[in-house]
């Protein structure tokens, strides 16, 4: 028997494979990578009974048109998505977030576009049928690492499935609020005392817009100028998922999964673990604050977050 596959009518945006990522090679300048959201990522694994580590496509704003080759599939969607499945007989079926679905031969995925957020996950049961690099499948392509050559898919490209096995996750739902807030919680950056103390008040109490140049490596904002009293260049350091550099024009940069390891610009702050789903998913054009917690409020901040994600993988069983 051929091996089931999607095959690519339109690529989308910025269409990839992602997993957790693979975060033990920082010492060699590799980037952690992986889903931007990562409890949306393991979600759409859970609809479809899934390892909660397997690799799944990631899309930004308008997502791939695909259709099965091969075999009947189980797949699931997860975020705010807006999609639709055409049947092989044309029939058009209006998809919802958060629910397996049985996919047959030459049936399509229609990935139209995200709504109030800019990642969704598509996860089919068994996975796809894709080679590890340095042990994470995850696509890099800022640095061409990972399935596809490390490059996003393209028109007429395949996406191999690994196996086909839709008996056991038929009819999986979870009942997801899907909310947004525009709050971001952080704690204090290492050179945090380079601002001045007008910076530090713009900081926490203006607005700062996201601007178009959001990418998987970071989000540049703008907003009030972050006035560096010390120097607005440093020596290079290293760097993690969710830390704001702050560059000499003085308006902030929110390093997302595939950031630089390095960087020489001030850090003001980063974000709390509990909120970095939440920033990956602001779209351009949105206005956002931030507000200081102390590291034991966002270790406890973060345990909350442990609880409700487990809470919607158990809803799900």
């Amino acid at each position: 028997m051929n091996k089931a596959y999607f095959e690519i009518l339109r690529a989308g945006v910025n269409t990839t494979i992602q997993d957790k990522g693979r975060n033990h090679l920082y010492y060699v300048g590799i980037a952690v990578s992986g889903a931007i959201d990562q409890r949306n990522y393991i979600l759409s694994n859970r609809l479809v009974d899934n390892q909660l580590n397997e690799p799944v496509v990631e899309f930004a704003y308008q997502g791939p048109l695909l259709k099965l080759k091969n075999g009947k599939i189980n797949f699931a969607i997860s975020g705010d998505i807006f999609f639709k499945i055409i049947r092989k007989n044309l029939e058009i079926e209006d998809g919802e977030c958060y629910k397996s679905y049985i996919l047959d031969e030459e049936d399509q995925i229609d990935i139209i576009s995200t709504k109030n957020s800019t990642y969704g996950y598509l996860a089919v049961n068994g996975g796809f049928d894709l080679e590890k690099t340095w042990g994470s499948y995850s696509i890099n392509t800022k640095a061409n690492i990972g399935p596809n050559d490390g490059k996003k898919y393209s028109l007429n490209d395949k996406i191999f499935i690994k196996k086909i096995d839709t008996i056991n996750a038929i009819n999986k739902k979870i009942n997801y609020d899907y909310s947004t807030d525009n709050i971001i919680r952080i704690i204090k950056g290492t050179n945090f005392d380079y601002f001045s103390k007008d910076a530090i008040g713009n900081f926490f109490n203006e607005d700062f817009l996201i601007t178009n140049l959001v990418d998987r490596m970071g989000i540049r904002l703008k907003g009030p100028k972050l006035e560096n009293i010390k120097n607005t260049n440093i020596k290079s350091e290293g760097i993690v998922r969710g830390v704001i550099q702050v560059p000499a024009d003085g308006n902030p940069i929110i390093m997302l999964s595939d950031h630089g390891t390095v960087g020489g610009y001030p850090k003001i702050g980063v974000v709390i673990a509990a909120d970095l789903d939440l920033v990956g998913q602001l779209t351009p054009g949105t206005k956002i604050n931030f507000k200081e917690v102390s590291l034991e409020e966002a270790q406890n901040i973060f345990k909350a977050y442990i609880e409700e994600t487990n809470k919607y993988l158990n809803e799900c069983n």
